[in-house]
């Protein structure tokens, strides 16, 4: 079965009273592992020896089919919710997703000297997660969610990898429903949690922006009762948030908070500005471009400073900090820069990802995708999102998927090119190119996950 990445760092074994007692499980007909256990996982394909098989069910698989291959390949254990009838130690759980949550939380309680940092938001969390491991690794060792490991199976695999040498964690959590943060949030036991923004991504699930504030809200419910609550001064939702973590000690960031920028000079490629905060002021250089990159880092510094972290070390980590694999990566290849921000997008993130190519060089190219997860908003959200586009300096917009037809109505038929299919515009980005070979460009492919712009900013870049 393939649910999960398997990291490679090194891990601490587990013994098995530490699995039974973690699970509340019991050993099925009595069989116990004579050796401890080096990894949990949930992905069939990376079992060996040495190895715990977390057999874990879904509405259209169940992993206990796959016991009988990890027993071949040298597993000697699996965590089952009913035993079955293969030749292999089984410790038997009430629910393997729930007994993944456990073991995530023991290990959690394990660490007493890490710092735990959680973070939620619509937009800007993987590059605000970036910054902070940027700053916090020049401190000592540090865990930091990978890829998309934010919701209920994905915290707790990436809790399963702290070690004793790990002194700080940064945790996203995700919400795809109500109760999904506070129960992540129950497991990390944050010492700074914080809400970066509330904007439109999810919409569709939680029929509105203030059902999201309420499910985002859920990250302070776990907050050790000495530890701060990070709020977003700048969002309209500024005063709920604020509400919802009176309990605790706050740090605000962003216009109008205690952390925040001044002579900010956007650069096409990065930034610079003059960071605030109660600990003194400071100079950065960010290696990021666009308004909204200052506002991350005015928000990872808000999260650094309530764990501790000094000043300058903030400041060396900003200036020295890399971006994420498909956000705003900067690429040159001739005559022609291409801008990969292909990695997700919601309409906020849409809109200043235009602002930062309205900066470049050249004509400017923006090539958007379809944005998921709206609901019934959907079409709206995209016509209102092509209207928004229309009036950036840009020279052509092209729109790809089934709601490129709403982003044309928005922003009028003579400002944008919509098409159905990537083929269909991979056409039409050729020809533009054909038109004047010679002239700069700068292109930008942005589109929610599900649509791989990136394949189509590779075609065409191969085509050049």
């Amino acid at each position: 079965m393939h649910t999960s990445t398997t990291s490679t760092a090194p891990l601490e074994v587990w013994t098995t009273q530490a699995l039974a007692e973690a699970t509340q499980g019991h050993w099925h007909l009595g069989r116990i592992p004579t050796q401890p256990i080096k990894r949990i996982l949930t992905d069939s394909r990376h079992a060996e020896l040495g190895d715990a098989f977390l057999a874990l069910k879904g509405e259209r698989f169940d992993a206990h089919d796959f016991i009988a291959q990890v027993a071949v390949q040298g597993c000697e254990l699996a965590i089952v919710s009913r035993p079955v009838d293969v030749d292999i130690a089984q410790l038997v759980v009430a629910d393997t997703r729930l007994a993944l949550g456990q073991l995530g939380a023991y290990r959690r309680a394990q660490n007493r000297q890490l710092k735990v940092i959680a973070l939620t938001g619509s937009s800007g969390k993987t590059t605000v997660k970036e910054m902070l491991s940027s700053i916090l690794s020049q401190q000592a060792p540090t865990l930091v969610t990978r890829g998309n490991l934010n919701n209920d199976l994905g915290v707790p695999m990436m809790l399963l990898e702290l070690c004793q040498s790990h002194q700080y964690a940064v945790m996203e959590l995700g919400a795809s429903h109500q109760g999904e943060i506070d129960y992540t949030a129950q497991l990390v036991q944050p010492d700074v949690a914080g809400i970066l923004n509330i904007g439109t991504a999810h919409l569709g699930e939680f029929g509105g922006r203030d059902g999201i504030c309420r499910a985002k809200s859920e990250i302070y419910a776990h907050l050790d009762a000495h530890g701060t609550a990070i709020i977003p001064a700048q969002d309209d939702y500024y005063p709920q948030i604020k509400q919802t973590a009176q309990a605790h000690s706050q740090l605000s960031f962003g216009p109008g908070g205690e952390v925040f920028a001044t002579d900010i000079e956007l650069l096409p490629q990065s930034s610079q500005f003059l960071l605030h905060s109660p600990a003194g002021q400071a100079w950065v250089r960010l290696p990021f471009a666009g308004l909204h990159n200052v506002r991350n880092a005015e928000a990872a510094a808000a999260f650094a400073l309530a764990i501790g972290i000094a000043l300058d070390v903030i400041v060396s980590g900003l200036d020295t900090a890399q971006g994420a694999k498909g956000r705003l990566n900067f690429i040159q290849k001739n005559n022609f820069l291409f801008i990969d921000d292909t990695y997700n997008a919601n309409p906020s993130s849409m809109r200043a990802a235009a602002d930062v190519l309205s900066q470049q060089a050249g004509i400017k190219v923006m090539v958007m995708g379809d944005i998921g997860e709206l609901g019934d908003a959907a079409f709206q959200a995209h016509k209102d999102l092509g209207r928004d586009l229309a009036t950036v300096a840009l020279d052509h917009l092209i729109a790809v998927g089934e709601y490129s037809q709403a982003m044309a109505v928005g922003a009028a038929p003579d400002k944008i090119q919509a098409f159905s299919t990537q083929a269909d515009a991979l056409i039409y980005l050729i020809k533009l190119v054909k038109q004047d070979p010679t002239q700069p460009m700068s292109f930008l492919f942005k589109g929610s996950r599900f649509m791989h712009m990136e394949t189509l900013m590779t075609d065409l870049m191969e085509k050049l």
